[in-house]
């Protein structure tokens, strides 16, 4: 793998964290907008439903965004001590292909098969 390669995945995860913190912020954000509203009076159960099922929507996609920047940091910090792109479990060098298509993988296609088992 040339350096080129893993700068380009290093700039790309940099740009994906900064624009997941945004929407983490602009999720955080509404929910506490939505907070606000809980106080008023609902008059029908289906509003009730409505909401509840927003506020479910809106706590689902912060945790798949928390879960995506927590991949994102774990890459970027393997690239600081020097092990990003290699397989965490075999300690070979996980393919570049793979690692262009999925920066934060962690195993090599064949240990991330026999794991997929």
């Amino acid at each position: 793998m040339t350096d080129v390669n893993y700068k380009l995945i290093q700039q790309h995860l940099e740009k994906d964290r900064k624009r997941l913190s945004e929407q983490l912020d602009e999720i955080r954000a509404s929910r506490s907008s939505e907070k606000r509203r809980e106080g008023s009076p609902f008059g029908k159960r289906e509003e009730e439903a409505t909401e509840t099922a927003d506020l479910e929507n809106m706590v689902a996609q912060e945790q798949c965004v928390i879960d995506q920047l927590t991949g994102i940091e774990t890459a970027l910090k393997k690239f600081e001590v020097g092990v990003f792109g290699i397989c965490e479990k075999c300690g070979q060098p996980i393919e570049i292909v793979r690692l262009e298509a999925m920066p934060t993988a962690r195993l090599c296609m064949s240990d991330a098969r026999k794991n997929a088992r």
